[in-house]
């Protein structure tokens, strides 16, 4: 097996990047007209940002309002307005839905793309691949790519002043990049591009955890002020880069599988993507019998910056036999990144590390360790 490290064309962040979309486009050699797939909050802050940088540098553009679900339907729409304007490069700027649909759209069209995060809630802006939800926010399929982005540029003022919910929510995301690269590396898997992991990519993962540990609270604290600092500049690359660059050249496995466990229940439908992930991961520790020191560890991580460590924190208030059945069956499908893990895992299994996650949630509040 070969090992392959996949990453976008160019990484570029600060506070007001924004600022240097066109110019950083122009370097690149991208041509117009552009089609700017965005979601509400990139629209309300940044259209008048968009207007100077991208007229300063020559580009027609034209704004294309996100509908809020990255579904085909989604997909499809968005093309076919693409199309209209014989688009020559597609961007995205919004949250992680909008960017895995911008990703979509480009790929159809085999055009390059652009993606411009505002918020660090999810490791996606870097890699080649989509999450794809129906209507309804139920997980159906992972899209792949021929290639990664060409430009992913991260404006750290505008993350600055997103909902701290969605930073914390990013580093869940994060959190279980280095123990699902690790399971992975360990087991010899195959990573999200079809090969082997590198020790770049493996220390890259291992970094983002390390990294989360020592400037998540105070990154958190950054934005709950809404000012740019260097811890949350060092956890911002984390969430985005180092996460995106570790799940998709190492791999990943139960860990985001539970999550995609979780969209099947519509109790967790008002949890947002990297929440659930923290709770997978919490299961992920369960099942491959990790010492107590390490699942405390992430649990203290969790509990500090305010991510979910039980069944009802993640909106599953009445975690029914049929409801924890349900999950597991969606994450032990045939092809699952469940399936990565060293051992065959079943459905029974995962309905029990579910359940025990929720009591070690529990137990672990109640002790007072976190204080």
């Amino acid at each position: 097996m070969l090992s392959v490290f996949s990453s976008p064309s160019r990484y570029t962040q600060g506070k007001n990047a924004t600022e240097s979309l066109g110019s950083e486009m122009k370097s690149l050699g991208l041509e117009g007209p552009v089609f700017v797939i965005a979601g509400a909050s990139a629209c309300r802050e940044l259209t008048s940002i968009w207007k100077q940088t991208l007229s300063e540098a020559g580009y027609a553009y034209t704004v294309f309002p996100f509908g809020g679900e990255c579904s085909l339907a989604e997909i499809a729409r968005a093309r076919q307005q693409a199309e209209a304007i014989k688009a020559q490069v597609i961007v995205g700027a919004g949250g992680g839905k909008v960017l895995d649909t911008s990703r979509a759209v480009a790929a159809d069209m085999d055009l390059p793309v652009v993606n411009c995060p505002t918020l660090a809630s999810s490791d996606s802006p870097c890699s080649a691949l989509s999450v794809v939800y129906d209507q309804n926010g139920t997980f159906e399929q992972y899209l792949f790519y021929r290639r990664n982005p060409d430009l992913v540029l991260v404006d750290t003022a505008v993350i600055a002043r997103s909902p701290p919910r969605l930073l914390a929510a990013g580093m869940g995301d994060a959190l279980a990049t280095w123990f699902e690269a690790r399971t992975c590396v360990g087991g010899n898997v195959r990573n999200m591009r079809g090969g082997g992991s590198t020790l770049s990519a493996a220390a890259l993962a291992r970094l983002c955890y390390d990294t989360l540990l020592a400037d998540g609270v105070d990154a958190l604290r950054a934005v709950e002020n809404r000012v740019v600092t260097p811890a949350l500049e060092r956890l911002v690359e984390a969430n985005t880069l180092l996460s995106g660059l570790g799940f998709e050249s190492s791999g990943l496995a139960a860990a985001h599988a539970v999550h995609n466990g979780f969209t099947v229940i519509a109790d967790t439908h008002a949890m947002y993507h990297g929440e659930k992930v923290a709770y997978g991961l919490l299961v992920q520790l369960i099942l491959e019998g990790q010492p107590r020191t390490e699942l405390e560890t992430v649990l203290d991580f969790l509990t500090r910056i305010g991510l979910p460590c039980t069944l009802a924190e993640i909106g599953i208030q009445d975690p029914t036999c049929a409801k924890l059945e349900a999950v597991a069956q969606r994450a032990t499908t045939p092809g699952e990144t469940i399936h990565n893990e060293p051992f065959e895992v079943t459905v029974d299994m995962v309905v029990d590390a579910v359940v025990a996650a929720d009591a070690a949630g529990r137990a672990f509040q109640d002790s007072g360790t976190n204080r």
